[in-house]
C-alpha cells in the first residue's frame, strides 16, 4: 500500500562529493558484481539463480529484507519511511541465438576499450549493480530519510509489465515513484509507445493438394489482410514526442496435415505499436476492416487480442491481456525534474529528456497504474538482443551516483 507523503532531504543538504567518494570506493566491487550476474544465464524468465546472487549482494550491503516474491522476482527492501520508491530492473534476458555468431563467450563476455560485451549487459543487467549499491550508499549517507526503497529484479522479457502488475496487485506494494533500469544512454527517459499483440485467425477446409478444388485454403484468406497491414502505417496515429504508430506482421502459423495438403487454418500474428490518441478498440477495428467483407460476414476470418496466462518458473499464474498502453510523464513533473537535477549534480553533460523505442515495464507503472516513472540507466538500446549487447563500465559506476542521489531530490 502507498503511504502518506512526507518531505525528503532538501537538495542543498546533499553532499555530492561524499556520494561520489563512496561510489569510487566501491567501483571495483560494482564492476565485479556486474560481471558475475551476466555470467549467470537467465533466459526465458528463469531468474532463480541470478536472483540468488543479487540477493546475496543485497544482504552483504545491509538491506533490511531480501526475498523472492510469489512470481519469483527478486526483492530487496531498504529503509522504512512513509514514501515508497522502486528501482525496477528486469534480470532475465533473451537467448543467445546462433552460438556461431558470437566471437566471445556470451556469458563470460569480454571487456574492450572499457566496454563490457555480454548477453544482458545492456538489456538489462547493467542497471542492477548501480541500483543495489546506490540504495545502500543513499541509506549510509542519510538520503533515504522518509523513504522505503525497493530494488525489484524482475522478469520482463516474457510479457511486459506483468511483474510489476503482480507486485502491486498480488504482493500489495504500490510505490509512489519508480525508476526503470532499461538502457537510456545515461539520459532521463519519460515514456514510450504502447503495444497491442493480436492475431488474425482464418479457418478453411483441408483437402489433398492434388484435389485442391475440394478444399478451402486458409492461407489465401489472410493474404489481403497481410497486404492491407503492409500499407496501413501512413494512416496510423502520431504524437509530437512519442512518434508514429507502427504495425508489423511478425509470425504466421499454418494448420495443415502435410505440405501436400490444403491448409485448414492459418494464424497471422501482428505487433501494433500504439501512440497517444490511439484507442484499443480503434486499433483492433483497423485490422478487422482489413478482412474482406465476405470473410467478416461468414466469420471464418477473425481478429483476436492475445492473452498471457503461462506460469512463471515458480508456477505462479497471473493472467493478463497483451495490451500495453502508451505512457508519458510530462517534462515539468517533479520526478522528471529530479532526474535532470541528479544528472546535473553528478556532472553528466546536459541532455534533453528522451523516450524508448521499445517497450518497458513503464506500460504498467505509468500506463496502467498511473504511478510516476522515469528511466535512467547505462547502455544503448540499439545493442539489446544482439551479439553486441554491451555497456560502458564507467557508466555502470557513474549511474550508481544517480541512483544514490535521486531520493534526496524528489520533492
Amino acid at each position: 500500500m502507498s503511504r502518506s507523503m512526507s518531505p525528503s532531504p532538501r537538495p542543498e543538504n546533499l553532499d555530492v562529493a561524499a556520494v561520489q567518494a563512496q561510489v569510487a570506493a566501491h567501483a571495483d566491487a560494482i564492476i565485479r558484481f556486474l560481471r558475475e550476474i551476466v555470467a549467470i544465464p537467465s533466459m526465458d524468465s528463469q531468474i532463480g539463480p541470478v536472483g540468488e546472487r543479487i540477493q546475496q549482494e543485497m544482504r552483504r550491503l545491509g538491506f533490511d529484507e531480501v526475498w523472492f516474491d510469489t512470481m519469483g522476482n527478486t526483492v530487496g527492501r531498504i529503509g522504512d519511511g512513509p514514501r515508497i520508491l522502486v528501482y525496477d530492473s528486469h534480470i532475465d534476458t533473451v537467448g543467445i541465438g546462433d552460438p556461431e555468431e558470437w566471437e566471445w563467450d556470451p556469458f563470460q563476455g569480454k571487456v574492450e576499450d572499457g566496454v563490457l560485451y555480454a548477453r544482458g549487459a545492456c538489456d538489462e543487467k547493467g542497471s542492477t549493480p548501480g541500483m543495489v549499491y546506490g540504495l545502500a550508499i543513499a541509506r549510509q549517507l542519510g538520503l533515504l530519510e522518509g523513504w522505503t526503497a525497493y530494488y525489484f529484479g524482475n522478469m520482463e522479457e516474457w510479457c511486459d509489465g506483468i511483474a510489476p502488475h503482480a507486485f502491486v496487485e498480488h504482493e500489495g506494494i504500490r510505490p509512489d515513484f519508480v525508476v526503470i533500469g532499461e538502457p537510456t544512454r545515461m539520459q532521463v527517459y519519460r515514456g514510450h509507445k504502447g503495444r497491442v499483440e493480436m492475431k488474425v485467425v482464418a479457418k478453411g477446409k483441408s483437402a489433398h493438394a492434388a484435389s485442391n478444388h475440394l478444399g478451402d485454403n486458409a492461407i489465401y484468406k489472410v493474404l489481403p489482410v497481410i497486404d492491407a497491414v503492409r500499407q496501413m502505417e501512413p494512416l496510423l496515429g502520431d504524437h509530437p514526442f512519442l512518434g508514429h504508430g507502427k504495425i508489423t506482421v511478425t509470425d504466421i502459423h499454418v494448420d495443415t496435415p502435410s505440405i501436400n495438403a490444403v491448409p485448414a487454418g492459418c494464424t497471422v500474428y501482428i505487433d501494433r505499436r500504439v501512440t497517444f490518441g490511439e484507442r484499443l478498440d480503434t486499433v483492433l477495428e483497423q485490422v478487422r476492416q482489413a478482412i474482406p467483407p465476405v470473410h467478416r460476414e461468414r466469420g471464418d476470418v477473425t481478429v483476436e487480442m492475445l492473452h498471457y496466462n503461462e506460469p512463471s518458473y515458480t508456477g505462479f499464474v497471473f493472467p493478463v491481456e497483451k495490451y500495453f498502453p502508451a505512457w508519458l510523464l510530462e517534462e515539468d513533473h517533479p520526478l522528471v525534474q529530479a532526474g535532470q537535477r541528479a544528472r546535473q549534480l553528478i556532472g553528466l553533460p546536459d541532455a534533453p529528456t528522451g523516450k524508448w523505442d521499445f517497450s518497458t515495464n513503464g506500460i504498467y507503472w505509468m500506463g496502467k497504474a498511473g504511478i510516476p516513472a522515469i528511466g535512467f540507466a547505462p547502455g544503448d538500446e540499439t545493442t539489446a538482443h544482439t551479439v553486441m549487447d554491451s555497456v560502458p563500465l564507467a557508466d555502470v559506476v557513474k549511474s550508481t551516483e544517480f541512483y544514490a542521489i535521486l531520493p534526496g531530490l524528489i520533492p
